[in-house]
């Protein structure tokens, strides 16, 4: 069985095959003035073997978020990024990028194209976004933060599960995000059995999700509303901050909000 647990906005732990993945951990309340407006009561990852960043902004690659996580996993992230980890003495950091494999333990990890700007601001290193294909005892494709593209067609064949960003963190989306029809449309391409919208309704500047709540709110609904017209073979995950979906040996999805 494989558990997927949404932490909010991009940050996964993913459980399969005896090791756990943990994806973009933003594990505290906000970054400046960017605020959590959803969260589980207590943000517990356990012991991850790994960690995937999909790119170097703030909100997907938090120095303090990864105090939180043991020296011994494994920090998978863009090449030239390393540098960033150098003062958190991470035993094993490896850089990757478009086309490159690792494994972790039985997990076999494929890094994937994005269609992202992946520089970390003000004056940090520049590298490529990507995302990730997992493959333990199912295949999961985690989109890191993207636009749609043609080349998702020949992302991977025979996905189990699809993780996609349908939302952001403000008031517009620009460069380089889906928007929940967007999202949906990358469903067309990727063509997998399930997925679960993520990247939405978690992370909040202060003051604004009073101005513009239903951008806060609705990216999920309307992913589900327009994946069922323009993917209806493809069962859409809505699932709260905290909440997880398990995949059975034979591709079965159960839900726990």
């Amino acid at each position: 069985m494989t558990r997927v647990t949404w932490i909010g906005h991009s940050t996964v732990i993913i459980d399969t095959a005896g090791r756990r993945l943990l994806t973009d951990p933003v594990l505290g309340q906000g970054i400046g003035l960017v605020r959590r407006r959803a969260a589980p009561s207590e943000i517990e990852v356990g012991t991850p073997d790994a960690v995937l960043i999909s790119h170097l902004h703030h909100d997907h690659l938090d120095l303090p978020s990864l105090q939180r996580v043991p020296r011994e996993a494994a920090v998978i992230l863009p090449m030239g990024g390393g540098r960033l980890l150098r003062p958190q003495a991470f035993a094993d950091v490896r850089e990757v990028d478009r086309g490159d494999r690792t494994a972790v333990g039985r997990v076999r990890i494929r890094a994937v194209p994005a269609l992202h700007e992946g520089r970390r601001l003000p004056f940090g290193p520049s590298a490529p976004a990507l995302g990730y294909v997992i493959e333990g005892e199912h295949r999961i494709y985690f989109a890191g933060d993207t636009e749609i593209f043609p080349e998702m067609a020949s992302i991977a064949r025979d996905l189990d599960l699809a993780i996609l960003p349908v939302g952001g963190w403000g008031p517009t989306l620009r460069g380089g995000h889906m928007d929940p029809v967007r999202a949906a449309s990358a469903l067309v391409l990727l063509h997998p059995r399930h997925a679960l919208a993520v990247h939405w309704g978690t992370l909040w500047p202060v003051g604004l999700d009073r101005v513009r709540r239903a951008r806060f709110e609705e990216p999920a609904r309307d992913f589900i509303d327009e994946a069922s017209r323009v993917a209806p073979d493809v069962t859409v995950a809505m699932v709260d901050p905290g909440g997880h979906l398990s995949l059975s040996e034979d591709g079965w999805l159960e839900v726990v909000r």
